[in-house]
């Protein structure tokens, strides 16, 4: 896992050519002019869910983890805790589904902190949580792009 500032985003653009592109669409993209919904940046590769949602308690929440896809998330307004652990021997509470591309786990996690203008990339073996309220609900918008493997 890789929680930084979008400034920093050049840092990382040496672990893939995916990465870098999505990194890349995050740090060109003008958000403001776009609505909610999937934009492909290269077809199924790499895409870009643009979501608003209300942050919610921990305890209504599951960590999820990816096989297909990296999760490169980035902050366009609010903030939110994210839950993260490695994943190692835990047992899906969910099992994995190929088609969304998820399997759900609880366990013990720490947490950090996603706000405006920050990025996070989740790795297949970064159990996740985001989305968790920090002292009341918020709405927080986000971009997730979906980095194939």
């Amino acid at each position: 896992m890789i929680i930084d500032k979008i400034e920093n985003a050049s840092l990382y653009t040496g672990i893939s050519e995916r990465i870098e592109c999505a990194l890349n669409y995050i740090r060109y993209t003008n958000f403001s002019n776009l609505d909610l919904g999937r934009y492909d940046i290269d077809g199924d590769l790499i895409f870009a869910l643009v979501n608003e949602y209300q942050t919610n308690n921990a305890d209504d929440s599951l960590l999820e983890a990816h096989q297909d896809y990296i999760d490169v998330q980035f902050m366009l307004e609010g903030k939110e805790h994210v839950g993260f652990v490695t994943l190692k021997t835990q047992q899906e509470i969910k099992a994995y589904n190929s088609e969304q591309d998820f399997a759900l786990y609880k366990d013990s996690y720490s947490t950090n902190i996603l706000s405006k203008g920050m990025f996070a990339i989740f790795f297949p073996d970064d159990l996740h949580l985001p989305g968790l309220k920090i002292d009341e609900s918020e709405l927080v918008k986000k971009v997730i792009v979906k980095v194939k493997i």
